[in-house]
C-alpha cells in the first residue's frame, strides 16, 4: 500500500524512473535519431478508467518531458465489441486530462491493407501458414510452459496453397472460425506466445470505420508492433502483462522491416487500486446489469465517472505522479487518490453552507420578520476568491446530528442548556426543543446574544462548538447524492473462488432529497464544485434543473473509511 503522507519530491531532487533512464540513454546514444515518440493505444470497446489515466499521463508526459510527440491510436481490430461512442468518449477523456495527441487520431484499421501485405510476405518467406483447425484444438496443441507444443498438420502446407487460402479468407469465402493464419516460429519455445501464434482470424462483422470491407482481422500482437513502426514510435510503453509478448513484438519487426529505425517495447506495472475493479469486462457487466447508472456513474472508476463525481484533471495527474512508475505490480491505496482530490479541491473550491438533514432552529429573541446579512469568505486558501453575503434570520436550519437531547461527555455541539457559535454569526444557547411522539426532534428553540456577532461584537465568549446553518426563508431545496466506494472488499477481484460483484457496497449511494442550501447555490451550473462546510466536497450533477440543483459528493473532508467501514 502507498503511504498517503508521502509527497512527490520536487522535480530537481527526484531521481529518474526506469523509463526516463531508458529514454535518456537512447537519446545519448542517438537511437532513432534521438527522437521521442510515444503512443496511447486504447481499444474502443468501453470507457477508459483510472488505470488508463495512469498510462495516458505516462505516455503523454514522457513525450512532453522530452519535447517529443505522442499519438492517440485506436486498436480497432475487434469490430464485434467496438463502437463509435467509445471512440468519442476516449478522445474526450484524453483532452479533459489536459493532453493533446499529435496530428489526427490514428487507427489500427488505417493499416489493414499494409498488414495484409506483410502477412502475405510472411507466407512467401515460409513464415506463416493457414490452419484449418478450430481454436480449441490449436490451444491444446500449444502444450504447457513445461511441455512442448505439437505442430499443426497444416504447418507444412505449400506457399502457393497458403497464399490461395489466405486470399480466399480475405474475400469472405469461409465462415467464422473455419481457418486462421498462424506465424511459423517454434512450437518448442519456452515462451508460449512464440508457439505459432495466430495472426488473423475470420470475422464477418461490421466495422465502425471500414464497414464490411474486411472479412479477416489481425490479432493485437501482430497489429501492435507494426502500427508502432508505421507511425515512427520510438518507445512503446505497455503494461507488465505484455512483457512475455515482447519477443513476438521483436520477431515480427525482424521479419518485416529492414530500416535502422526500430520501436522499442517497454513494460511498466499497471495500476491496481484498492476497493476497485479495473476489468473492462466487469465494468461492462455493472453497466449492462444496471448495478450502476451507466459508464459515467460517479461510483465507477471510469474517467467519465470520476469527472461527473467532481474529480479534477489536476488531481488525477498529481495522483499519477505520486504513484510513479514501477516494474512490479502492487496495489495502491485508493485513499491516495482521494487525498490528491482533496488537496486540489481545497485550493480551488469556494466554501458554502448546506444542511443535508435539516432540523429547524428558532431564535426566540430575534426580531420577528427581520433579515440581516453576514459576510463570509469564499476560500481561505485563495486570497483572490473574495467574500459573499449570506442571509440570517429568526429561523434557520441546522444538521440533525448537530443537536442531541442527552449528549455524552465532550459533546461540543448543541444540546439543552449548551452554547455554540453559528458560523459567521452569533453565539446561541439552547433553551428547549419539541419532538414528535416517536422522539424525533422537530424544532429547537434557542436565544442568541446580539453582542456576539462574529468579528464585530465587543463580546466574544469562548465556545467549543461552531455549527454551519442555512437561513430558512431564503434556503433553496436540493437533491444530494452521497456516493461511497462501490466495493466493500479491499481486493474484490483477488478472490479466485468468488465474483467481485459479491463484494458490492450496499451503501455506495444514498440519495437525500430534503437538503437546504444557501441561496448563492440557486443558479449553479453542471460541473461546478464546492466545499460544503464540515461535510465534504460536492459537484453539481448534469441532472440538475433550474431551481432544483443536484449535487454529487466528490469526497469527504477526510478519510474516515478505515474507521467506519474497514475490517
Amino acid at each position: 500500500m502507498s503511504n498517503i503522507a508521502e509527497e512527490s519530491l520536487p522535480e530537481e531532487k527526484r531521481s529518474l524512473n526506469f523509463i526516463e533512464a531508458i529514454v535518456e540513454e537512447d537519446k545519448l546514444n542517438n537511437k532513432n535519431e534521438s527522437r521521442v515518440h510515444t503512443r496511447f493505444p486504447p481499444e474502443p470497446n468501453g470507457y477508459l478508467h483510472i488505470g488508463h489515466a495512469k498510462s495516458i499521463c505516462l505516455n503523454f508526459g514522457i513525450a512532453e518531458q522530452y519535447a517529443g510527440k505522442c499519438n492517440l491510436r485506436f486498436d480497432d481490430t475487434n469490430p464485434e465489441k467496438e463502437e463509435t461512442e467509445y471512440v468519442d468518449s476516449i478522445m474526450e477523456d484524453v483532452k479533459w486530462l489536459g493532453f493533446q495527441w499529435d496530428k489526427e487520431p490514428y487507427y489500427a484499421s488505417d493499416y489493414f491493407e499494409q498488414l495484409y501485405e506483410w502477412a502475405m510476405l510472411l507466407i512467401r518467406k515460409g513464415l506463416a501458414y493457414v490452419d484449418d483447425q478450430p481454436q480449441e484444438v490449436i490451444s491444446q496443441q500449444r502444450g504447457t510452459p513445461t511441455r512442448p507444443g505439437t505442430e499443426s498438420p497444416y504447418r507444412s502446407r505449400s506457399i502457393d496453397e497458403n497464399i490461395d487460402l489466405f486470399e480466399r479468407m480475405k474475400n469472405g469465402e469461409f465462415p467464422n472460425g473455419a481457418r486462421v493464419l498462424r506465424a511459423k516460429i517454434d512450437m518448442t519455445s519456452p515462451n508460449m506466445h512464440m508457439r505459432d501464434p495466430v495472426l488473423y482470424r475470420i470475422l464477418h462483422a461490421e466495422h465502425h470505420r471500414t464497414g464490411d470491407t474486411w472479412k479477416i482481422y489481425p490479432m493485437y500482437d501482430y497489429a501492435h508492433g507494426q502500427s508502432d513502426y508505421l507511425e515512427g514510435i520510438t518507445h512503446s510503453l505497455c503494461t507488465l502483462e505484455f512483457e512475455v509478448h515482447r519477443p513476438l513484438y521483436d520477431w515480427f519487426l525482424d521479419q518485416l522491416t529492414e530500416t535502422s529505425y526500430r520501436p522499442r517495447q517497454i513494460e511498466f506495472a499497471r495500476l491496481n487500486l484498492s476497493y476497485t475493479v479495473m476489468s473492462k469486462r466487469k465494468l461492462l457487466e455493472l453497466v449492462k446489469n444496471n448495478i450502476v447508472n451507466g459508464w459515467d456513474d460517479p461510483r465507477m472508476p471510469t474517467i467519465a465517472g470520476l469527472r461527473r463525481r467532481g474529480y479534477t484533471p489536476a488531481s488525477i495527474r498529481a495522483f499519477a505522479d505520486r504513484i510513479g512508475v514501477a516494474k512490479r505490480d502492487n496495489v495502491i491505496d485508493v485513499g491516495l487518490l482521494e487525498f490528491s482530490v482533496r488537496e486540489d479541491l481545497n485550493k480551488t473550491t469556494n466554501r458554502v453552507m448546506a444542511v443535508l438533514d435539516p432540523v429547524k432552529l428558532v431564535l426566540t429573541n430575534y426580531p420577528e420578520g427581520e433579515t440581516e446579512w453576514v459576510e463570509l469568505e469564499n476560500n481561505p486558501e485563495d486570497a483572490a476568491s473574495g467574500t459573499r453575503m449570506v442571509p440570517f434570520g429568526k429561523e434557520i436550519y441546522i444538521e440533525r446530528d448537530d443537536f442531541m437531547v442527552d449528549p455524552p461527555n465532550k459533546y461540543f455541539r448543541l444540546a439543552p442548556g449548551k452554547e455554540v457559535r453559528l458560523k459567521g454569526a452569533y453565539v446561541i444557547k439552547c433553551e428547549s426543543f419539541e419532538a414528535d411522539e416517536t422522539g424525533n426532534v422537530q424544532t429547537v428553540f434557542c436565544t442568541y446574544d446580539a453582542d456576539t456577532k462574529s468579528g464585530t461584537g465587543p463580546k466574544q465568549p469562548k465556545v467549543k462548538g461552531t455549527l454551519h446553518w442555512v437561513e430558512a426563508s431564503n434556503a433553496i431545496d436540493a437533491e444530494v447524492r452521497l456516493y461511497d466506494r462501490l466495493f466493500m472488499d479491499e481486493d474484490p477481484a483477488g478472490h479466485k473462488d468468488k465474483d467481485p460483484l459479491e463484494f458490492l457496497n450496499p451503501d455506495s449511494l444514498k440519495v437525500v432529497t430534503h437538503c437546504k442550501l444557501e441561496p448563492v447555490l440557486a443558479s449553479v451550473m453542471a460541473g461546478e464544485k464546492f466545499q460544503f462546510q464540515r461535510l465534504g466536497y460536492f459537484c453539481v450533477d448534469k441532472d440538475s434543473v433550474a431551481g432544483k440543483p443536484v449535487f454529487n459528493r466528490t469526497v469527504s473532508l477526510k478519510d474516515n473509511w478505515t474507521r467506519t467501514k474497514g475490517n
